[in-house]
Parts: structure tokens; C-alpha cells; sequence
């Protein structure tokens, strides 16, 4: 069978390539539901005088930034802006790299929750501990207020990950926080795929109680192991009819998945606490040859920075979470700032529409308790936390989180220290247009789930 045909039978489409001689794209590559965003046009902004933060580890007082066609073209003293474009006096502000959320479940677990999303909530697809098939996006509700919240708080760019009950959780999706009708208008084009995985207590709790699925950690393990074995032998059939030495795969799309993950090209976000769990899932890494991008929750992840430096692995924690499981016991509020001198990659992470409001006093918080015990981390480094270092572990680190010449120009302007309770983000930027400005908030209405309604009004 030609490649044209294979393509059509197997229904890819543009998951193969055209040419009769190119090899076919992997199918796991493809995005079956592709960005619909388009970045608004907006003339040339120059903001001056401000103290910034460039989220590269540089403080510059004084400075200014100047964005143009939807990029950063200069960080520096004296800039001069075209004619034609918007210049913003930042005297006695700050200006940092938009804020990044790396864990969210905006849009699927919208408070306040109904007695339908308990039973059968979008979060997570519960079937089956295998759910390496599903797109958190697929079920996004662009209408969530945590969405316009987020934004109003600095916030430009988030994940959003489907919940940590199923071992194979699901591919994630990276929107900006934008009003928008589908999701796909608020999706980033042509980022990286994620994925999310779970260990410890969340799975197994899971899996006791429906029966489906492993019943203890070394279950887990034994689960995710088998699952991998099975996406090799998928791996090896694709690469052998990409070679035209076999006949095309039957479409799979967990297998495929789980093979984008062994090709490095699908991103794996773990959630897991304890520091045991976390060495575990690291040797089943080398095992089958993949990367974990980051570590999420990671509360013991201060145990074993170690482990963390050599695999090039980040940690996704809080400023103040513990307690609240067992696995959760050991937390400490120091953790971040205890990375961050071990050289570890750490960012903040919300979990939560509140946290994902207040991402930056969160960073704050974990620096103060890291200060407490003789651990200083200045401003220009815990910025990274909240931009450069989550872009990193989503593998956008050269495009977003930087302050930097060709990076796209999200950026926010505070009113104040942004590591302070009383600074506002005052000017929130995406690729180089408004998206929110406190002096002149949205005309438009504001959404149902703000307005609300009264108690037992039908």
C-alpha cells in the first residue's frame, strides 16, 4: 500500500506527510483540535522607567521595555518608541514577564461545584486508571470566572491538567486566560504537548474504591511499567512502517500517547508527593528512557534535590499547603526556596482558582520561610519561580517567561513591589496587546458565573 493510501485508510490526514518519499509524522504529533488564537493587533508599547525584573536573574531600576508586532525587541535605559505607539510612564512600578501557571484546572473544576460535577465532574475521565486517551481540553469551560480572575492578577499564560485519580490522567492543554467562546481561541499555538501522571494516595484511593485499577503504590508502579512495555511494542511498529518495513498500526490513541512520551515529545507533568514515590517514578523513567518535566505538589521534594538537579527535573510546589493527607504530612514551607539554592528548577503552582490568583504572594510566602531560616532569595530570582521556570517545564522557555529580545511580549506592570500584599497587577500584556488594564476595566458584561444568582431563586 502507498503512503497516500495508508494515510487515507488509516484516516490521519495531515498526521502523514504529503510526499510519496517523506517519512510519515508520528501520529501521536498530531493536534486533531488545533488553536483557533489569534494575537490581536496592537501598535508599538514602550514602558519606561520601571524597576524590572527580566526573569533571566536581572534587576534593572530605571529601565524600560519595548514590544513590537507582538514580540519584546529591547529591555534597557533610554529607549525611544516609533511613532505611532503607546508609551506608559512606570516611574516607581515594576515590570516582570507575565505570570505563568503551570497546574490548574480552570474551566473544569468551576466553583462553586454543583451536585453533577461531584458525580460525574470533567476534572478527570474516571473509567479507567488508563487514561492516556483523553484531552482535558475537550471539556474546558471558557466561561469560568477563574479564567478572568487569573488575568486580572498578572497571569498570562496557564495549564490546564486534568485531575490525579487516574494513573494516565490525560493530555493537558496551555491557554492564555482570555474571554474567549472555545477553548480553542484561548489555546497556545503550536506549544508543546503535556501529560499528566499521578502516584501515591490519589490513584490508589481511586482504584480501591470502583475496583478498576491498582490498589497500592507497588501496584501503580507494576501498572505503569506494563503500560510502558506495551508502548514500546507500538513504538517499534510505527518506527518499522515509517521505515516501510511493516504494515501500518492499527490507530491506538493511548498507545500513542504513551509512545509521544517515550519519543520525547509528549511532556510528562507528575503529580506525586512523597520523596520515595518521586525516586521510584524516576528509575521507571531511565527504565523506559523518558524525562519527567516536573514534579507536581513535590512536598517532599526538599529530601532529594539531588535526584531532582541530575534528571533536570522541576518541582512544582506551594507556599503553604501540608497536612491535609497523609502523604502531605512531611510538607514544609520552605521547600522552594531550599531547591532554589540546590540549583533546582522551581515554580509555583496554584491547584486552585484562589492560589491562581495570587501566584506571586504564594512565591513570596515560600521565600519569607525560606528567609526564616537564613535562605535569601531576592526578588530577581524568585521571579523566576512564576515565569521562566514554569515556561521551562512546559517547554516553552525560549518563547514565554523572559523579558528578552524576540521573546513574545507577555508582560504585566505592577503598582508596586509584585512580591508585596499591596501591589495590583495595574497593566497585564499578551503578545504585545492590553489584555486587562486597571484604569479601564472590560466594558463588557460580566459573565454568569460572577453575577450569580440569590438563594432559592429558581
Amino acid at each position: 500500500m502507498g503512503l497516500r493510501a495508508a494515510a487515507s485508510a488509516l484516516g490521519l490526514g495531515a498526521v502523514l506527510a504529503t510526499s510519496a518519499q517523506a517519512a510519515p509524522q508520528p501520529p501521536w504529533l498530531a493536534d486533531p483540535f488545533p488553536s483557533t488564537y489569534r494575537a490581536p493587533t496592537a501598535p508599538d508599547l514602550l514602558v519606561r522607567g520601571a524597576t524590572v525584573l527580566d526573569g533571566a536573574g536581572h534587576r534593572l531600576e530605571g529601565a524600560d521595555v519595548l514590544t513590537h508586532a507582538g514580540k519584546i525587541v529591547a529591555v534597557g535605559k533610554g529607549l525611544r518608541l516609533p511613532t505611532g505607539g503607546r508609551e506608559v510612564d512606570a516611574r516607581g512600578r515594576w515590570v516582570t514577564p507575565g505570570v505563568i501557571d503551570i497546574h490548574t484546572h480552570d474551566g473544569v473544576y468551576v466553583l462553586p461545584l454543583t451536585d453533577i460535577d461531584h458525580d460525574s465532574g470533567d476534572v478527570a475521565e474516571l473509567s479507567d486508571p488508563n487514561a492516556a486517551d483523553t484531552r482535558v481540553e475537550n471539556a474546558v469551560n471558557p466561561q469560568d470566572v477563574a479564567f478572568s480572575r487569573a488575568l486580572e492578577h498578572g497571569v498570562t499564560t496557564v495549564q490546564i491538567l486534568p485531575g490525579s485519580s487516574p494513573i494516565f490522567s490525560g493530555r493537558s492543554v496551555m491557554v492564555h486566560p482570555i474571554r474567549a467562546n472555545t477553548v480553542a481561541e484561548m489555546k497556545l499555538p503550536n506549544a508543546p504537548q503535556g501529560f499528566k501522571m499521578a502516584c501515591g494516595e490519589n490513584p490508589k484511593e481511586e482504584d480501591a474504591a470502583t475496583h478498576r485499577g491498582p490498589t497500592s503504590r507497588q501496584g501503580e508502579v507494576a501498572f505503569i511499567r506494563s503500560a510502558f512495555l506495551d508502548a514500546q511494542d507500538y513504538r517499534r511498529d510505527w518506527d518499522a512502517y515509517a521505515a516501510g518495513k511493516g504494515p501500518a498500526p492499527k490507530r491506538d490513541l493511548k498507545r500513542e500517547t504513551l509512545a509521544g512520551v517515550l519519543a520525547g515529545d509528549v511532556h510528562i507533568h507528575m503529580h506525586c508527593y512523597r520523596a520515595d514515590d518521586m525516586a521510584t517514578m524516576l528509575s521507571v523513567a531511565r527504565e523506559f528512557g523518558f524525562h519527567v518535566a516536573a514534579f507536581h505538589h513535590a512536598v517532599e521534594a526538599y529530601k532529594i534535590p539531588q535526584l531532582f538537579r541530575a534528571e533536570g527535573v522541576c518541582a512544582a510546589v506551594w507556599g503553604g499547603w501540608w497536612g491535609y493527607k497523609m502523604e502531605a504530612l512531611d510538607a514544609i514551607r520552605a521547600t522552594a526556596g531550599l531547591l532554589d539554592e540546590e540549583g533546582v528548577c522551581v515554580t509555583m503552582h496554584s491547584d486552585s482558582p484562589a492560589e491562581g490568583q495570587r501566584l506571586n504572594l504564594e512565591a513570596a510566602k515560600a521565600a519569607g520561610a525560606a528567609r526564616r531560616i537564613g535562605v535569601v532569595v531576592p526578588p530577581e530570582r524568585m521571579i523566576r519561580w512564576i515565569t521562566a521556570n514554569p515556561a521551562k517545564a512546559l517547554g516553552l522557555g525560549d518563547r514565554i517567561g523572559t523579558l528578552a529580545d524576540g521573546y513574545d511580549a507577555d508582560l504585566v506592570l505592577w503598582s508596586a513591589d509584585p512580591f508585596s500584599v499591596y501591589a495590583k497587577a495595574d497593566l497585564v500584556v499578551i503578545d504585545g496587546a492590553v489584555a486587562f488594564d486597571r484604569a479601564h476595566p472590560p466594558a463588557a458584561p460580566a459573565s454568569d458565573f460572577v453575577l450569580g444568582r440569590k438563594a432559592m431563586q429558581p
